[in-house]
């Protein structure tokens, strides 16, 4: 009884290491820095695993934030929150977030406070993530 007790954890253990993200994604990300050279099978299927748990919690922290001010649709503002309650979400996510737009500003305000973010300096040696997902008829034509 403890060998059947034993192997269906087993079976559960395996089938949670099967990552919803496509692993050739994950790489073609992670190969963005130019430091990485080769990424080792076992260490980008745990950056696959921990960006999807990461996920997951900002979800749930998002969804309890909705669940708080009542509403059942996620939006910026809940993410925003639920980044900001979490300490280590917040020391690395929160500054990325887009700002919330202001309810009293017109909307060419609201273009400039976009375009001031977009240009804060990056930290040496990275860039945005959303050149990555750029489609490769948009980036052709801007180079």
């Amino acid at each position: 009884m403890e060998n059947e007790n034993n192997n269906g954890t087993e079976e559960e253990s395996v089938e949670s290491l099967i990552p919803a993200f496509p692993l050739g994604r994950v790489k073609k990300i992670v190969k963005i820095d130019k430091q990485v050279k080769k990424v080792n099978s076992e260490a980008l299927l745990l950056v696959t695993l921990s960006t999807q748990l990461f996920i997951q919690l900002l979800a749930e922290k998002s969804a309890e934030e909705a669940i708080k001010k009542k509403r059942k649709t996620i939006k910026l503002e809940q993410v925003r929150a639920a980044a900001k309650s979490h300490q280590p979400t917040n020391d690395f996510l929160y500054d990325s977030l887009p700002p919330l737009p202001s309810k009293s500003s017109s909307r060419p305000s609201t273009v400039q406070t976009e375009s001031s973010t977009a240009n804060k300096p990056l930290p040496p040696g990275t860039r945005p993530i959303d050149h990555f997902f750029r489609k490769a008829a948009s980036t052709d034509a801007q180079e």
